[in-house]
């Protein structure tokens, strides 16, 4: 990940890294810096930096070439388009081609001038109004998506419709009411205690919202409040489909920042971080805004309200990778190094981040904490299912009638979240299925929506939560290209750090790109995938594809389980 200037204390940071890193951990950030100063490629600009760090130039053309925005061309106007999955079923993939027309340049080429460069990116957060496009920070989206790049138009970028169905919003009360964050922390950081916050958190059942949904106070609990933990949020949402921790970061990033304050206090962390992915430019200018008004209002520094509580956050860029938002990727992202995965164990609550003990908790997760806190940990319990507590926030894409994120509890039927609030497909469209939780959650039929949106109920039909981002498909995108575009999606963002995910996604690329059924040697190629995957990653691809031939019937013939 690479590093990016937060007004506080990050003087500390790098200081915490000098003390317990290795002399490249600033390197991704000097590595971001000069990209944008040059439209040539990593090899002409990145050993020079290696060389000022002391390092060979492999250290920097590592990272360099791995990461999207560091590798791609950049020109003096730069432009990101999303061809994530959202954007795909908007358009059938036709805005990419389009843009290119426009701008008269293509996807990862410079222009002969240089002045104009055209980056492919998976996802810019706007799925409820795609395609979508970053026109240097500025967002464009909808059917006028290449008007708009043109100037034909001006650029269109519609507030990300929000509603509440629980009656009383865990995550969404400063969204839709305006209430302020920072109720919760004065109040514990003066007189409560880092017990009192991890039982609240256990008794609440609180899991992970990031996909693994991990037991939080087990999480936190494995990290032992040992000298030098860290707590890292993880606002890497890379899941297509999913915009919730860019609606949380940009419209509440306060309630954000102390739901981190109170993981640190429990944790016994006197650092954290808040990564937020270099896609989501608004929701950067909105998290460092508002550190450095927690700062002002004393909810950090040195003596946190005169406490002995001292507590540091920073705020971290992205450099542009799907699967650095794992979290051994994402550690290695903020050290310097290519974000891929790492065997485990040792797991980070044991050794993590400069080898210290590091907590990893999404966004979505971290903005639950304060109402836990305020509540109670029974109250929270009371909601959602008996195994899966608690609410969540469903993002429906830009195909439904009414998109937008939504607060629901967890165990809502599948089907009323499509019918009910999503209002079916617009322009009355047939459903023909519906990707549930990123491009490697899994699909269902139209016909098979009767499940609880929970983790258990989806895994038995083959799906995943995740994020719970639902994306739609009509019947405009044929079930091939589907295929192909998950194909894509998973040969284009495999790290690569093992050689079955690295092969065989782009082998099954292959046989999708060929049309053809690939019969026993997909069977085969689906074992090894799952078994001796590195990460989620490449263990997920083949239930994704699977469901996805479930969903489709026989027009995917030979896609599906052995």
């Amino acid at each position: 990940m690479a590093l990016v200037r937060s007004a506080h204390s990050f003087d500390a940071f790098r200081a915490l890294a000098d003390r317990r890193g290795r002399p490249g951990e600033r390197l991704v950030e000097s590595l971001t810096e000069a990209r944008v100063t040059t439209g040539d490629g990593p090899e002409a600009w990145a050993p020079a930096i290696a060389a000022r760090a002391g390092l060979p130039a492999a250290a920097a053309l590592g990272p360099a070439s791995y990461y999207a925005d560091l590798a791609a061309p950049h020109g003096d106007r730069h432009v990101r388009v999303c061809t994530a999955t959202a954007c795909f079923a908007a358009s059938g993939g036709e805005h990419l081609a389009e843009a290119e027309r426009e701008l008269g340049v293509a996807a990862h080429t410079a222009s002969p001038r240089g002045d104009v460069s055209l980056q492919a990116v998976r996802c810019l957060g706007y799925c409820y109004a795609g395609p979508a496009a970053l026109d240097g920070d500025t967002p464009c989206t909808g059917a006028s998506l290449s008007a708009q790049l043109a100037g034909r138009e001006p650029p269109r970028a519609p507030q990300i419709p929000v509603a509440d169905v629980t009656g009383d919003p865990v995550l969404l009360g400063g969204v839709l009411s305006r209430e302020p964050a920072w109720h919760v922390w004065p109040g514990t950081v003066a007189s409560g205690t880092a017990d009192e916050v991890r039982r609240e958190v256990a008794a609440s059942g609180l899991r992970g919202r990031g996909g693994a949904g991990f037991r939080v106070a087990a999480k936190w609990e494995a990290a032992g409040r040992a000298p030098g933990t860290v707590v890292v949020a993880n606002g890497d949402e890379g899941d297509p489909g999913s915009y919730a921790d860019r609606l949380l970061m940009e419209a509440d990033p306060g309630r954000v920042l102390e739901g981190l304050a109170l993981a640190c206090f429990a944790c016994g962390a006197r650092q954290g971080v808040v990564l937020v992915r270099s896609e989501y430019p608004a929701a950067s200018a909105r998290m460092r805004e508002a550190v450095r008004q927690a700062y002002a209002d004393g909810h950090l520094g040195a003596s946190v309200h005169a406490t002995a509580t001292s507590l540091d956050i920073h705020i971290v860029a992205g450099a542009g990778s799907y699967v650095a938002g794992e979290e051994t990727a994402l550690i290695a992202g903020l050290e310097g190094a290519r974000g891929c995965a790492r065997p485990r164990p040792p797991y980070p609550a044991e050794r993590g981040l400069w080898n210290a003990p590091t907590v990893v908790n999404n966004v979505e997760t971290l903005a639950a904490v304060p109402w836990i806190v305020r509540h109670g940990g029974r109250a929270y319990a009371r909601r959602g299912t008996s195994d899966e507590t608690g609410t969540k926030l469903v993002c429906l894409s830009e195909r439904f009638a009414r998109p937008g994120c939504y607060e629901v509890e967890l165990g809502t039927p599948v089907r009323r979240i499509v019918t009910e609030l999503g209002g079916g497909l617009k322009d009355r469209a047939e459903l023909a299925a519906l990707q549930v939780g990123g491009p490697l959650g899994g699909f269902l039929a139209a016909d098979a929506l009767d499940v609880p949106l929970s983790e258990a109920g989806l895994s038995a039909r083959g799906a995943a939560l995740g994020h719970a981002g639902l994306v739609a498909f009509d019947e405009r995108v044929a079930p091939q290209e589907v295929l192909r575009h998950i194909w894509e999606f998973a040969a284009a963002e495999s790290c690569g750090a093992c050689s079955p995910c690295r092969v065989g996604s782009g082998r099954g690329l292959e046989w999708a790109s060929a049309g053809t059924p690939p019969g026993h040697e997909w069977e085969r190629l689906a074992r090894v995938l799952a078994e001796a995957s590195l990460c989620a990653f490449g263990r997920r691809i083949p239930p994704a594809v699977h469901s996805l031939a479930r969903a489709y019937g026989d027009r995917l013939a030979g896609w599906g389980l052995p």
